[in-house]
């Protein structure tokens, strides 16, 4: 599995030659003032896992077209006491992986932090469960979620995630045991590339943590990348072939190298240097750009499982030392 990206040295100069859409701020605007017009109708059903250390919350709240969206909130047993509140993880899962089962992600929880894992709408059958589904419909597209409603950015699917994102932010940062004040985000891959547009869109939180992120420089991961999703862009415009500007112009507004010019809060990113998903010049794509303080951890002979329990570790310490305590 070779190196077949840019080199190190060029890919921490590399640009991705993306304009922003002149309205880029007034539809991001637009688009979660009428989200928060919606009250998050919150429900919070504490759920038995076995887990005597860590509280598991079933959460349900309105995201975007005040849709429901699920998610698991878990916390410190010891919060329930009535300790000082808590820092919190929000995390964002990986291309058509949902929140899966309620022991599957208590890292943080474990570590002392609430944690919340957002399901992502209409995903969940690939490598883990999820239950929230997409009510919204949408033109031909290529199968998979990369695609559907590329015509148009009002009707693009990422649209739909990206506000129930921002909401599961507002969701968390309102809840009485967290510290609406330490509030920080995260997610790998496709979570990652969430977590850069939350370093822009969200407000409200202190930190991102965007691991081996999807969703940034589309047209290049198009062209290069030697794994899915990216190829489900290629199919799409190899059978569109009169649709590539119009699909390049919708994707713009929710491509992590634009919003990342955005950011606000400092960010600690990795990358996988063999990483056939997410080429790791998509990455430094948004991470050369990233308008605020950022790190990025480089792991030189991975693919995109990237640095996995290694770069937990590494997370950990940045927050501790850098963010929330």
């Amino acid at each position: 599995m070779p190196q077949v990206d840019l080199s190190l040295d060029e890919l921490r100069n590399y640009r991705a030659a993306i304009e922003a859409p002149p309205d880029l701020r007034d539809f991001w605007d637009d688009t979660l003032a009428e989200a928060r017009d919606i009250d998050l109708d919150p429900v919070f059903t504490p759920i038995t896992t076995g887990l005597v250390t860590i509280e598991t919350f079933d959460v349900t709240f309105r995201g975007f077209g005040g849709h429901p969206i699920q998610g698991w909130l878990h916390l410190p047993a010891a919060a329930l006491r009535g300790d000082a509140p808590l820092p919190a993880v929000v995390q964002f899962q990986g291309y058509n992986g949902g929140r899966g089962l309620p022991h599957e992600h208590t890292f943080w929880a474990a570590a002392g932090y609430a944690h919340f894992v957002m399901d992502t709408r209409g995903q969940g059958s690939g490598w883990t469960t999820g239950v929230t589904g997409d009510p919204v419909g949408a033109p031909p597209a290529q199968p998979g979620f990369l695609t559907k409603g590329i015509e148009d950015p009002s009707e693009y699917f990422y649209r739909r995630v990206y506000t129930d994102a921002v909401r599961a932010i507002d969701l968390i940062r309102s809840h009485p045991l967290i510290d609406a004040d330490r509030v920080v985000v995260t997610g790998h891959s496709q979570g990652g590339g969430i977590t850069i547009a939350m370093s822009a869109l969200a407000g409200g939180i202190v930190g991102v943590m965007p691991d081996v992120p999807f969703l940034c420089d589309f047209g290049r991961g198009a062209r290069i990348a030697a794994k899915e999703p990216y190829l489900e862009l290629a199919r799409y415009l190899k059978a569109h072939r009169d649709q590539t500007d119009r699909a390049f112009q919708t994707l713009a507004y929710f491509d992590g190298a634009v919003l990342a010019q955005r950011a606000t809060v400092p960010a600690l990113f990795s990358v996988a240097l063999m990483d056939q998903t997410c080429p790791p010049s998509t990455v430094f794509a948004a991470y050369n750009v990233y308008a605020a303080a950022k790190d990025i951890a480089v792991y030189e002979f991975n693919d995109h499982e990237g640095g996995e329990a290694f770069h937990h570790t590494r997370q950990m310490d940045w927050l501790t030392r850098s963010v929330t305590r």
